[in-house]
């Protein structure tokens, strides 16, 4: 894998950043050749990462589009699958060297932070098993992308928790896996509230 375990969120700036600076459009094919197409847990990361960030998640269709992307990607995982697959007109996406630029400097801030505390802890926790859960439980939350669009901030909550899953991969943190399925839990009680409330 062609991430840095000791500093993933900062490794994969560095790597989204290089496309950036040598196209004006960067395409999540390029993105995905950047990280390494055999990098599920990388290419969560970023989906997670897009869901969080201010902005993209609260346009109508987006959420949807990136939870399709986590069910294709943690299916993939769940299958044992060597490498990764996507339609063609997904790896086509395409966004601005300048908001693509945007989005990464606004991560920076964050990300050292986030890094330095994540570590290779209960890691008897990260066995095959442990992960399958993470991708299923990453299943669950994207799938609850319709019903999230309509609740507001649920989908940057929703996000965090794809996020903390792919780092706590990353990361070989058990501890972090916990957290993040909290934070899907969260996510779950939010839609049932929103949904019976």
């Amino acid at each position: 894998m062609s991430t840095d375990h000791n500093a993933p969120i900062e490794q994969i700036i560095h790597q989204i950043d290089e496309v950036a600076e040598n196209n004006e459009q960067v395409k999540f094919g390029q993105v995905m050749d950047a990280v390494g197409r055999k990098s599920f847990a990388s290419l969560l990361l970023i989906v997670g990462a897009i869901m969080v960030l201010p902005g993209p998640a609260d346009i109508p269709g987006v959420p949807v589009l990136l939870g399709t992307l986590v069910v294709i990607l943690c299916g993939q995982m769940l299958a044992d699958a060597d490498h990764v697959w996507i339609p063609g007109w997904m790896e086509r996406w395409e966004i601005g060297q300048s908001k693509v630029q945007k989005m990464l400097d606004w991560l920076r801030k964050p990300a050292s932070w986030i890094d330095s505390m994540t570590a290779q802890r209960w890691t008897w926790m990260m066995n095959h098993a442990t992960i399958s859960t993470l991708a299923v439980a990453a299943i669950l939350v994207a799938m609850s992308t319709p019903v999230l669009e309509f609740i507001p901030f649920s989908a940057n909550l929703a996000g965090g928790a794809i996020f903390a899953f792919a780092l706590s991969i990353l990361a070989r943190d058990g501890l972090l896996a916990g957290v993040a399925v909290c934070i899907a839990l969260a996510t779950f009680g939010l839609v049932g509230y929103q949904l019976l409330g």
